[in-house]
């Protein structure tokens, strides 16, 4: 008696299920050569101390690179300061599947021909130069202690090396952060980038780690959702003859007092907010409406990098223009994990470091979330610890509270000088995360 075969359906592993993470993101140096005041390190209270990765810890790494996809070279340090970065790459190079790829983010300062050659010898896929502006002048501010002569080096040193190392891999490519002041020049740092050879631009807004920084972001913390909803609901006023802005703070809270025609306004828009679980920061919102030149500033310049980008042919990355209701956490999705120096094992990058930042006026204290240390621990055990699944499969739930568009933050639940959990009662600190908003990029 014959029997029907039984089909079985091939399970799908997902990348942060897997045995091992796809993709590393490796710190094989604190160091660097340069006073950036953009820079997590360069913060006030920074806790972050100089060193090198060993090899021992590095050569804890080994089991994962026949499976990895990317493996990423940087954290705070500039990486071209690690005399073994070379060795490094070379050792995963031989272990990885020809797909994967191996890169780092660097200012430039130490990219001569000689170790441009020694690179792709080693076979480095990916360089991303620093360049956030064009002019001598606000180069050097954003750039302390860098000139805009070091990149066009740079990309020389990578030219002669495509050229005379045969079968060579190595892409160049350039990294912008987005400010107020440097926002008119993104349009041109296209146009030099290309000139200079790169084939691919990342551009990513800025995180405020000083007060003083404040003014300087180009983006306003009201989501995307929230801006579509309250233009909406605006329009709608303007058809009853109702200004929005002219409503008074109170009337956003209170119901029932003045115009009834304000406050059925209010109250419909508030209760669309909630059906839709978005938050709602009306003061944000108002005096968004005094910064309507600046929002479309952003988005012209934005439009014409696009466009000079696609008739260059360079491959760009563009951050969103606002914080996005719909986040994603690129990080823990494509099964990364985040190696320190000193061997610690971390999620993402807003996890990596300890530092504190602003955040619409207020000051957040983000501390570093420590899985495990390779000194002690395999990266196997690390990966695959119940703490760490856990961690990252509740991430992927993207239910955490919205907490830079929220109108009552700070609240006790981000105050806590140990965050236990937010007012969603979830116990990953991803609330005020700009990477999964769209707000932060990096070469991964």
């Amino acid at each position: 008696m014959s029997q029907t075969p039984t089909i079985q359906k091939k399970r799908i592993e997902l990348p942060h299920q897997a045995p091992f993470p796809r993709k590393l993101f490796v710190e094989t140096t604190t160091r660097c050569n340069m006073t950036c005041p953009m820079c997590v390190k360069q913060t006030e209270h920074s806790t972050i101390v100089n060193g090198h990765m060993t090899q021992e810890t590095f050569a804890a790494l080994t089991p994962a690179f026949a499976g990895l996809e990317a493996l990423i070279l940087n954290g705070v340090g500039e990486s071209l300061l690690h005399p073994r970065l070379e060795t490094f790459i070379a050792e995963a190079r031989s272990a990885m599947p020809d797909s994967g790829w191996i890169g780092f983010q660097s200012n430039g300062l130490l990219l001569d021909e000689k170790k441009a050659c020694a690179l792709a010898e080693a076979g480095l896929d990916r360089i991303c130069i620093s360049l956030d502006a064009v002019s001598p002048e606000i180069f050097r501010r954003l750039r302390e202690g860098g000139e805009i002569g070091a990149v066009a080096r740079a990309f020389s040193a990578l030219r002669s090396a495509k050229k005379n190392i045969p079968g060579s891999r190595l892409r160049g490519g350039v990294e912008c952060v987005v400010m107020q002041d440097n926002l008119h020049q993104l349009p041109e740092v296209l146009r030099y980038a290309a000139r200079q050879g790169a084939q691919f631009a990342i551009v990513s807004q800025l995180i405020p780690y000083a007060a003083g920084q404040q003014d300087q972001i180009a983006y306003g913390t009201d989501t995307d959702a929230a801006v579509e909803l309250f233009e909406r609901w605006r329009a709608e006023g303007e058809r009853q003859g109702i200004d929005l802005r002219t409503v008074s703070l109170g009337s956003w809270g209170i119901s029932g007092i003045g115009d009834p025609r304000v406050s059925a306004l209010v109250e419909g828009m508030k209760s669309e907010a909630r059906k839709k679980e978005i938050f709602l920061n009306v003061k944000e919102i108002r005096d968004r409406l005094g910064r309507e030149e600046n929002s479309e500033e952003l988005a012209e310049v934005f439009a014409e990098a696009r466009a000079i980008a696609d008739k260059l042919g360079m491959e760009l990355f563009l951050p969103a223009p606002r914080p996005q209701q719909e986040r994603r956490c690129a990080f823990v999705e494509e099964g990364g994990a985040f190696v320190s120096w000193n061997g610690e094992v971390h999620p993402c990058y807003n996890l990596w470091h300890g530092y504190r930042c602003y955040l619409n006026g207020w000051e957040r204290t983000v501390r570093p979330q420590v899985f495990g240390d390779l000194g002690h621990q395999s990266l196997a055990e690390i990966w695959n610890a119940p703490d760490f699944r856990r961690f990252r499969d509740n991430v992927l739930r993207y239910d955490h509270s919205n907490c830079i568009s929220c109108t009552v933050a700070p609240c006790d639940y981000v105050e806590d000088e140990v965050f236990q959990q937010d007012c969603y009662l979830k116990t990953e600190p991803c609330g005020t995360c700009l990477w999964s908003m769209g707000i932060l990029q990096c070469l991964q």
